[in-house]
């Protein structure tokens, strides 16, 4: 085993901080210093952490919320190439994909930092995100979060 897989989880975390404005639900993408596209806050799960700990580490890093943030836990999963998150089979030949586990996190647009792993961070509409994002999984964890926010909201309308 190497150095990398006892300090890493095999998994990976997509948070989507999204907010509330006068023209409806709104979702934060960050474009990744390396390679300039657009994605949700992503990272690698530490060893010893269950995916929602890593999801808030994460967004903390990534975006600057720390604190007592609401997460959502998502059902849309995800499998990623090992090779394509770490550059090596890091937990050995026969881990050949991780799956990515997804989150929502309501902030307010004050609230989102730069780290340096971003050049950008903006605001989008569902389908403007949807159009946004490289990675399939992005678009399918955007949509279940689009789907159960609009489904709580018309259920408390009524």
């Amino acid at each position: 085993m190497t150095e990398a897989a006892q300090s890493r989880a095999p998994f990976q975390v997509l948070v989507l901080p999204y907010r509330q404005a006068e023209g409806g639900l709104l979702y934060a993408l960050f474009r990744r210093s390396e390679g300039g596209y657009w994605q949700g806050v992503a990272g690698g799960g530490e060893a010893g952490e269950a995916p929602l700990q890593a999801a808030r580490r994460e967004a903390a890093e990534e975006a600057g919320l720390a604190g007592d943030f609401e997460f959502i836990e998502l059902d849309a999963r995800a499998t990623i190439p090992v090779v394509s998150v770490t550059g090596e089979f890091t937990w050995g030949p026969e881990v050949l994909v991780i799956p990515e586990h997804a989150f929502g996190v309501r902030v307010d647009a004050s609230e989102l930092a730069l780290s340096s792993e971003h050049t950008e961070c903006s605001w989008f509409s569902f389908s403007e995100a949807k159009s946004t994002v490289r990675w399939d999984s992005n678009r399918t964890a955007l949509w279940e979060l689009d789907h159960r926010l609009r489904r709580s909201s018309l259920a408390a309308e009524s």
